[in-house]
């Protein structure tokens, strides 16, 4: 029974760090191009980005639904600490999320008086990123803990490093959004978004190096995790794939090729994903709680296993079939709705 005790919160922590990956994967490219839809002028090129994301964004949204169900049913006094210390943050990502899938369906009807529908899925787009930034950032600078629950304070997420982390998550944004229009679309929308991918990657490189070199100053156990030995020899392994992923992204964007600018920069988010996970694991709120210690009920973890079990092959079928069938490029007066 303590084997199964021990190994069920490591599945569960799989689940949730699989969730997240998905979330930040397939949301982040069309958070992306409501990011950068302020660069876009013209209607008709609005409208073939807009189109170039219609079947998916809905559903990508599925995968946060599910990661938060996660944390909550499997790992609760998480859940408990987390989500006092970061309320505002996750207030403003929610209110943003409504606002933009709002302005993403009114802009259709509202047409020609849309305007104010355009400038609300760019702003929408822009801080639901930013909070995500937020939130990460309040997570990895440690949440203050007494008593296995939250003692710090309700501003204690705004800091220089959670600021900066969420810019980093607007810039990694915005860099799949960019991609993402390089191999959905074809013409003006396709040249202009390659020309904003190479300052965008840049960008997102220097956030990259500066998180990995700020985190280990700041934070003791995050050093001694990545520079003693024999863990250097392991852990090295992964800022060295980040810089051939980047040069691979670099080339794919300079040759214009199609697939490869959009696959490794979805490489970059894994990688820097699987950094801040080799700094943190075991724990799931650092540095004071485990993946064990914040698991819900042995009985409690195997029913959600259960259904999740159910549900998440239904959710990777879906996402599998609507990226098949609306596959290729989207053309200028092409659309879904």
């Amino acid at each position: 029974m303590s084997e199964v005790s021990e190994t069920i919160p490591v599945i569960l922590a799989l689940l949730l760090g699989f969730t997240v990956a998905m979330y930040v994967v397939l949301d982040g490219f069309d958070l992306g191009i409501g990011i950068l839809f302020p660069f876009f002028s013209r209607e008709d090129e609005r409208d073939q980005i807009m189109n170039s994301v219609a079947p998916f964004w809905d559903g990508n949204e599925t995968w946060l639904v599910l990661g938060g169900v996660s944390l909550w049913a499997g790992f609760p006094k998480a859940f408990a600490v987390i989500l006092p210390a970061v309320y505002m943050p996750v207030m403003f990502l929610l209110l943003a999320l409504i606002f933009r899938g709002v302005a993403f369906e009114f802009r259709w009807v509202a047409k020609p008086h849309h305007r104010k529908w355009d400038v609300s899925f760019a702003v929408g787009s822009i801080v639901a990123a930013f909070a995500q930034g937020l939130i990460l950032g309040a997570l990895l600078q440690e949440i203050r803990i007494q008593g296995n629950q939250f003692a710090g304070g309700p501003l204690d997420w705004l800091t220089p490093f959670s600021l900066m982390c969420g810019v980093a998550v607007v810039v990694g944004y915005a860099l799949l959004g960019a991609t993402w229009l390089m191999m959905k679309t074809v013409d003006g929308v396709e040249q202009r978004s390659r020309k904003l991918a190479l300052p965008l990657l840049a960008a997102l490189m220097a956030f990259i190096a500066i998180v990995s070199v700020w985190t280990p100053l700041q934070i003791g156990r995050i050093a001694e995790r990545w520079f003693s030995t024999p863990n250097i020899f392991f852990l090295s392994q992964i800022p060295v794939a980040t810089l051939l992923v980047a040069w691979l992204c670099y080339y794919g964007i300079k040759k214009g090729r199609p697939i490869l600018p959009f696959a490794t920069s979805v490489g970059l988010f894994l990688l820097a994903y699987l950094g801040l996970v080799a700094s943190n694991a075991p724990y799931i709120v650092p540095p004071s709680m485990t993946i064990w210690q914040a698991a819900s009920h042995p009985s409690s973890q195997v029913f959600y296993l259960i259904g999740a079990s159910i549900l998440m092959p239904m959710i990777l079928v879906y996402t599998v079939l609507v990226f098949w069938l609306f596959r290729g490029k989207v053309k200028p007066g092409e659309g879904y709705h």
